[in-house]
């Protein structure tokens, strides 16, 4: 695997981590916080397949992919809400520039169903679309923990 493609793997692994580690009280940023920690949990699988940390599963790969598309497909009815909570890591840029965000989370949509699901190779090409979605997103509309 490409050096860049294994950065890019790591980078994924610890927005993951990080995204589990603080949870809200308020119920609708509670429900934003699932629906991305689903995103980075899957997230997860595919890296450490394309990582060569876990062996690849072409059942699993589609599954993860399917998930990550699912929730993307969420990400605008769950964002909807201007909610507010301390542990809450989204920016209030979010809603003005709310056409930007919804943009953003289709492109990660778009990203995860084009991914070839069959193949280890098809996985690893996959993943700089999604990682790059997240990273577009998260650079703009989360506040770096």
């Amino acid at each position: 695997m490409k050096l860049g493609t294994r950065t890019l793997v790591a980078g994924l692994m610890m927005v993951a981590g990080v995204a589990i580690a603080a949870e809200a009280t308020d119920p609708t940023v509670k429900a934003r916080q699932e629906l991305m920690d689903t995103i980075a949990m899957n997230t997860g699988v595919l890296g450490k397949m394309a990582g060569g940390e876990n062996p690849f599963d072409a059942a699993a790969a589609e599954g993860a992919k399917a998930a990550i598309a699912t929730a993307a497909a969420e990400i605008a009815a769950k964002f909807e809400p201007q909610a507010t909570d301390p542990k809450t890591t989204a920016k209030e840029d979010i809603w003005a520039n709310w056409d930007d965000f919804v943009k953003k989370a289709d492109a990660l949509k778009a990203a995860a169903e084009g991914m070839d699901a069959t193949t280890l190779e098809g996985v690893q090409a996959g993943m700089g679309g999604i990682g790059g979605s997240c990273k577009d997103c998260h650079t703009s509309y989360r506040i770096p923990s």
